[in-house]
């Protein structure tokens, strides 16, 4: 099982990101616990942009082929193709 497979949907994480701050802003928790939430809130914000990335390559791949016309297949649908962008 890879790490995608066991990570959160984006809707998820930004619901669990937006818990996190809600705790963090009410100021209230020890610090280590501060600390440890807030490292959850960066990796939860970095995953959220990546997936909003790769979902913003996937519909310009949708939508756009070299002239930027919408390519389609055989059957009149647009044409997927993977997306094969993010930074790791």
């Amino acid at each position: 099982m890879t790490a995608e497979d066991t990570a959160p949907t984006f809707e998820a994480a930004l619901l669990k990101l937006d818990e996190i701050v809600q705790k963090l802003e009410k100021g209230d928790l020890p610090l280590e616990q501060s600390l440890v939430l807030y490292e959850e809130g960066v990796r939860l914000s970095r995953l959220c942009h990546a997936k909003l990335e790769e979902a913003e390559g996937k519909i310009e791949l949708l939508l756009k082929d070299a002239r930027g016309d919408l390519v389609l297949d055989a059957s009149g649908r647009p044409k997927k193709t993977p997306f094969s962008g993010g930074n790791g």
